[in-house]
């Protein structure tokens, strides 16, 4: 089954007759949070939850609707359910092409957009009406994360839905709505119930995290016997408080970060270990006539002198980023004009896209089209540049001896070693590369953060040993 079976942090053991949901969960973190806020509600509601299509009494897509790829994806994932087991209920972002969705799968029971978390627990009781009985009556209402669809060490911390941006390739606004952010002192009740639960990582989401709380006056909020903003700046500060069970600051990573100037006061927090130095910022560009064409700000010059000063506060700080080639009208000076800003902004990590049309997007109406052709070479050029950045940026860590968290240990080999892979400060989970360590102690667990010593490096990931004592 194409999904992340779902798991529970204090899950029951399935009722006679319960009945059960089986999940596909496609696209961005934002969609998984989505998916874990439904399947909880549903737990609540007395379903069980089933890992595979055999066994679910209905399957829920959550669907990607961003691009026409993704909507490929979605449609492919819901014919498999359909084929699979035949009971479908189809959400998320694609959900608001209903017609679309109908025309090419008929079969589907219902279709709801992206996050309308009532709306697709209406469908599933509709179409898999609750078990009654006393036994099912007795199941405890689980709190808004018991049911997580990542590993227990870290979790995604939504803070805010929908974005007040008007970008001309983009139509998040036009499926999630504008910028609607969450209480503060709920967003910081629920990150201190993962921590307590056992997150050692919490990555901070958004479709725009800088504008957190614009769009309430950055409202306060009582917490802890101090009245913080909504507000990325005080957010970050309030994260960075927490502790974990054994005592230590979780890692908390925000993405999605707009390079708003008041992005610069978190990078102190950096420095005195209260965040982690780590910053994901879209820029997509950094030619100003593309930039102006995307509807984006064209503020390229500063933002590489921004870097500078964000280095010089906190040397570790890893920058990941991701790019659009092939933009309509863009010309072969505006592609050399990005590949010489990456040469000196020297980001961490990077990721490329290929333009492609998205339906309803206000970029469909411009004028000189790239062609295939020149797409794909400029991807090839842009990746080979940053991958030589990632290499060398990569190969400067080894001796060093870095933090890691371990995200899988393997099983002991025909010599008795043990491997695990996990990750550094620079990198997050699904996006970035990997730590690999060779001779594991016994006693390491996922979740643990331990002390790597760095022996080699190649393009994308590290490789080293645990540090003795």
């Amino acid at each position: 089954m194409n999904t992340d079976a779902p798991t529970s942090t204090a899950s029951p053991k399935p009722v006679a007759d319960q009945k059960r949901v089986g999940m596909v969960s496609l696209g961005c973190p934002k969609a998984l949070v989505d998916s874990e806020r439904i399947l909880t509600r549903l737990r609540a509601d007395g379903y069980a939850m089933s890992p595979d299509y055999a066994g679910a009494d209905v399957v829920l897509v959550n669907t990607c609707g961003f691009l026409d790829s993704a909507k490929e994806e979605s449609l492919a994932a819901i014919g498999e359910a359909i084929s699979e087991n035949g009971r479908v209920i189809v959400t998320g972002c694609m959900g608001e092409e209903a017609d679309a969705i109908r025309a090419a799968h008929p079969q589907v029971l219902a279709v709801t957009g992206a996050h309308q978390y009532e709306q697709v627990v209406e469908a599933v009781h509709e179409h898999a009406p609750p078990s009654q009985g006393p036994f099912i009556d007795l199941i405890p209402q689980p709190s808004e994360h018991d049911i997580k669809l990542t590993p227990r060490h870290y979790s995604y911390l939504k803070i805010s839905e929908g974005c007040n941006h008007s970008c001309s390739f983009c139509i998040i606004p036009d499926l999630r709505g504008k910028l609607a952010s969450r209480r503060i002192d709920a967003v910081l009740r629920e990150a201190e119930k993962l921590v307590a639960a056992g997150t050692n990582e919490l990555l901070v989401i958004s479709q725009d995290t800088s504008a957190y709380g614009v769009d309430t006056r950055h409202e306060t909020r009582a917490w802890k016997g101090r009245e913080p903003r909504a507000h990325m700046t005080d957010l970050a500060r309030e994260l960075g408080q927490l502790r974990t069970q054994s005592g230590h600051t979780p890692w908390v990573r925000l993405h999605y970060v707009y390079p708003y100037p008041h992005v610069d006061k978190v990078i102190p927090l950096m420095a005195e270990g209260l965040l982690t130095p780590y910053l994901d910022i879209p820029f997509q560009h950094a030619s100003p006539s593309v930039l102006k064409r995307m509807k984006r700000p064209a503020n390229e010059a500063k933002v590489l002198e921004r870097l500078r000063g964000w280095r010089d506060i906190c040397p570790d700080i890893a920058i990941r980023s991701s790019f659009v080639v092939g933009f309509p009208g863009e010309t072969e000076d505006d592609f050399k004009y990005l590949i010489d800003w990456l040469e000196e902004a020297q980001l961490d990590r990077v990721g490329a896209f290929r333009f492609e049309p998205v339906e309803g997007a206000q970029a469909n109406a411009l004028p000189d089209p790239v062609p295939e052709a020149i797409k794909e070479e400029r991807y090839a050029r842009l990746m080979e540049v940053t991958e030589r950045i990632s290499a060398a940026k990569l190969a400067a860590k080894v001796g060093r001896a870095l933090p890691v968290i371990i995200d899988e240990v393997g099983e002991p080999d025909e010599d008795g070693d043990i491997g695990a892979s996990g990750r550094s400060q620079a990198d997050a989970p699904e996006i970035d590369g990997q730590v690999h360590l060779r001779n594991v102690p016994a006693d390491v667990a996922q979740g643990d953060i331990v002390t790597a010593v760095i022996e080699e490096a190649d393009a994308h990931d590290l490789f080293g040993v645990i540090a003795q004592g």
